[in-house]
């Protein structure tokens, strides 16, 4: 029957693990009517943010069959639809009512998830997993799956502890599932215990390094994060070379991993070569029509770095053509994606003052960015970098000393706050 393969594409999507467009088109075989294979493509397709990939999925909805829809396909319709036209606060409202209802809507978790990390908000994942596991029972074949939610929520949330906890279990029920192994490794690194992070990466290496698993990628780029707040910073490029670029295919989602790690390094003192301009290359074909205030931003940065000033001009042009069209996503453009991209460029030409001026300003709304508290570290990163080059002792020394409070036995932030003090007293 069409719907064992849609459970299946279910569980390969949610576990981030296999290939669930291979499990719809078995469905589609045996139903080509099948409406939730053609909904569940059109949110693979909507959730790639891939502008060409969007537009597909909006072309799909567009002659989307309605007649006979269950209830849950109803909703995931409605959903889908407001995700595909970049509206996707109101997409998740949808998704939060519906899984009030139907708490055992997998899939719908997921999409809900996802779209909040797009948001900057992944901790309100612990709250809706916290209103759906009491109806959940233990038993149920795919409760670790939900509960790696609940752990990477409560992670973010800064409820670490339980996070950790609640992760390594879901993890034993589902050793492939890649949203338990991420969100322990989130744990290590937001408690800075970088050398048990590279323990678990080692030790579960068999489960997550697999061509299978759909997002190694990042799970790499976490690794070379620990060997970083070791001092390992010709390791952490190694994994660059040797890991991530073979194994990363050329879409935001992915390329973000490749950049936010070589500015990383960069900023450490090794030398990137021509990896800068290699890495453009493979944005090249994202550049226009994005959809993504994450994604633009790492591919404005990428820009910058291989000096190709009109490939940031076109991320740029679309940023501000955003933040102009309307829409739920107009107050991150304005607000934060614009002036970080404007003070990158600052940054890059070492006017440090400047980039101070335009990032200090839209430190505390940066979760309007997307992606995880320890991505968006790559900005506050900066900023404090900015600070120690442009002479600004106090601002400097401030954020040297909030994340040192954080993760005291970083390298990298007792290199900050030793290179601050050297900053003379005004």
């Amino acid at each position: 029957m069409a719907a064992g393969h849609i459970n299946d594409a279910v569980r390969a999507f949610t576990l981030s693990y296999g290939d669930p467009n291979a499990h719809l088109a078995s469905a589609r075989e045996i139903d080509p009517n099948c409406s939730m294979a053609g909904l569940m493509q059109a949110w693979l397709l909507t959730m790639s943010n891939d502008g060409a990939q969007v537009v597909r999925a909006r072309e799909m909805l567009r002659d989307f069959d309605t007649s006979g829809l269950t209830e849950r396909e109803a909703q995931h319709l409605k959903a889908v639809h407001l995700a595909s036209q970049g509206q996707w606060p109101s997409a998740v409202a949808v998704l939060d009512r519906h899984l009030m209802t139907d708490p055992h809507d997998l899939a719908g978790h997921q999409y809900a998830m996802r779209l909040d990390g797009y948001l900057g908000r992944f901790h309100r994942t612990a709250s809706r997993s916290a209103r759906a596991l009491p109806a959940w029972s233990k038993d149920d074949p795919n409760y670790g799956i939900m509960q790696s939610f609940y752990g990477f929520g409560l992670e973010e949330l800064g409820d670490y502890v339980q996070a950790e906890d609640v992760s390594r279990s879901a993890a034993e029920r589902e050793p492939y599932g890649y949203w338990p192994h991420h969100a322990v490794s989130h744990v290590l690194e937001m408690t800075g215990r970088p050398k048990e992070g590279i323990a678990w990466m080692e030790t579960r290496q068999p489960y997550w390094s697999v061509a299978k698993c759909n997002n190694r990628v990042h799970i790499w780029w976490h690794q070379a994060l620990f060997h970083i707040e070791l001092g390992e910073f010709e390791r952490a490029l190694e994994i660059y070379d040797d890991e991530i670029l073979p194994s990363m295919r050329p879409v935001g989602t992915q390329l973000c991993n490749a950049t936010a790690l070589l500015w990383r390094l960069e900023l450490l003192g090794c030398d990137a070569g021509d990896r800068w301009q290699h890495q453009l290359s493979l944005w090249q074909q994202q550049l226009t029509g994005m959809s993504s205030p994450f994604n633009e931003t790492h591919a404005a940065m990428a820009a910058l770095r291989a000096n190709d000033r009109v490939a940031h001009r076109t991320v740029l042009d679309g940023m501000r053509k955003s933040a102009s069209a309307g829409g739920e996503l107009v107050p991150a453009y304005q607000g934060v994606i614009i002036p970080i991209a404007e003070a990158m460029e600052y940054f890059v030409d070492e006017d440090y003052t400047r980039a101070v001026d335009r990032l200090l300003p839209v430190e505390a709304e940066l979760w309007r960015m997307g992606g995880s508290i320890a991505q968006r570290d790559l900005i506050e990163w900066t900023l404090t970098e900015a600070a120690i080059r442009s002479g600004q002792r106090d601002v400097a020394l401030s954020l040297a000393n909030e994340r040192l409070a954080l993760r005291p036995d970083s390298v990298v932030n007792r290199l900050f706050q030793e290179q601050a003090e050297t900053i003379p007293a005004a």
